[in-house]
């Protein structure tokens, strides 16, 4: 099992890597930049930078499902073709949004309705295949304290399609800087390579996937550190969502999301808790007041913070990643012991 996560890692880094020097270039030619937020007026230089880049971690964790994973397909085992589809799904509700956004040449693609219902639909159609299959149950692992909620099935499917929907759009809050969403999110994956090691064969498959998408990531992040070469756009932003989001419905653990994804959670706070306080200081005293210098959080950052002290990008995405891998040890020493070997 070790040897082909491993493999999957390596063909998933090395596909990446290499597909990028000549998928970047290709973007630049069919002038397919991002526009960039007029209130974000000191990324302006960013302006044109390819966007759509998460194609390249897509199409590189595609490849190793359908290699390293073939075996596992041969012997009925299909979870990480399920993860990989659903994710593929929101990856293309993002593209549609890149693509909308390219054709109007502005930073507006489709509309918060139709994304919301797109992926509503998504979410539900994924839990409700979750569901037939076996994979999922009407229950909750409580992780740290290993105990299970059981829950009223249509509650359990609430529930389950709010936590979806929520982590993909908290994954899209977060890529607003170079490198951000990519390298909060490698932790969160490398967690789930740690669980099948931990959790043993049974999830191999899923491990496959999860290794492949480290792999992936790393392959990506060539070209999407600061300065960025391209953007992992929207296409790949709902993917990493979906994905994350999968897993944890996979694992039967979405509960771990609280703490798993703390980084993903602090940046939607962040916007949430801007939002209302605006629109309630405006509506008592006529003047909406803010929180926050500019939400989500990494702007704050950019923008000064309470301290005066304005960020750099890199200084952002270190810190970030230092706290999702921090978060990702702590995660793993909640669940690890669930099905000792």
């Amino acid at each position: 099992m070790t040897i082909k996560l491993i493999c999957a890692f390596v063909l998933a880094f090395l596909f990446a890597s290499a597909f990028g020097k000549f998928y970047v270039p290709w973007l630049r030619r069919q002038k397919a930049g991002q526009q960039i937020k007029s209130e974000v007026e000191w990324h302006k230089a960013k302006a044109g930078t390819p966007t759509m880049g998460g194609v390249i971690f897509i199409l590189a964790v595609i490849l190793v499902c359908l290699t390293v994973g073939f075996d596992g397909m041969l012997h009925g085992r299909f979870e990480h073709i399920f993860v990989l589809l659903f994710a593929c799904v929101f990856g293309l509700i993002g593209f549609l949004d890149d693509w909308e956004k390219l054709k109007k040449k502005e930073n507006m693609g489709l509309s918060s309705r139709s994304k919301f219902l797109l992926q509503l639909a998504a979410a539900l159609v994924f839990i409700l295949l979750m569901r037939q299959i076996g994979f999922v149950r009407p229950h909750l692992y409580v992780p740290f304290v290993h105990k299970t909620v059981y829950m009223p099935e249509w509650l359990y499917m609430v529930f389950a399609v709010f936590v979806i929907v929520g982590t993909v759009n908290a994954v899209n809050i977060t890529d607003g800087i170079d490198g951000l969403a990519s390298g909060t999110s490698l932790p969160v994956f490398l967690f789930f390579v740690a669980v099948t090691l931990a959790w043993g064969r049974r999830y191999q498959e899923l491990g496959i996937f999860a290794s492949g998408m480290v792999g992936g990531l790393c392959g990506f992040i060539i070209y999407n550190f600061n300065p960025a070469k391209c953007f992992m756009g929207d296409t790949g932003s709902l993917f990493l969502g979906g994905a994350i989001a999968a897993l944890a419905f996979a694992y039967d653990m979405p509960l771990i999301l609280i703490t798993l994804g703390f980084v993903f959670i602090v940046e939607t706070l962040s916007d949430i808790i801007q939002v209302t306080y605006f629109k309630i200081t405006k509506r008592l005293t006529g003047e909406g007041r803010r929180i926050f210098k500019m939400a989500p959080f990494h702007h704050h950052l950019e923008k000064g913070g309470w301290t005066g002290k304005k960020w750099k990008e890199k200084e952002i995405f270190f810190l970030f990643t230092g706290i999702s891998l921090i978060m990702a040890i702590i995660s793993f020493i909640g669940v690890y012991q669930r099905f000792p070997q």
